[in-house]
């Protein structure tokens, strides 16, 4: 009978475990200028600190057909910086208006 209980006491703290490093796990590192990928685009966090040629007044990461945070986040997924999230401020040369 002690067995049936303390199975079930592990099994709770096993779960409890496993929610805890899901969360964890959920808040994915973001893109730094450093970053090799993040250099060669010309990745900058605030747009507008950008010297490149190609950059516009007013486009960045937020107003990108390739970002995929929602209105308002402050950061969210670009799918050339894999496992990491932009700066939703951020701009880089691959900036396509969104239509």
């Amino acid at each position: 009978m002690s067995s049936r209980r303390e199975f079930v006491v592990q099994l709770s703290v096993g779960c409890a475990a496993l929610a805890a490093g899901t969360v964890a796990k959920a808040q994915p590192a973001m893109v730094k200028e450093s970053d090799a990928i993040a250099t060669s685009l010309g990745y900058k966090e605030k747009a507008s600190t950008s010297k490149d040629p190609k950059y516009k007044a007013g486009a960045m990461c937020s107003n990108c057909a390739l970002y995929q945070g929602k209105a308002g986040d402050a950061s969210g997924a670009c799918p050339l910086f894999a496992g990491k999230v932009v700066s939703a401020a951020g701009w880089c040369t691959a900036h396509a208006n969104k239509s």
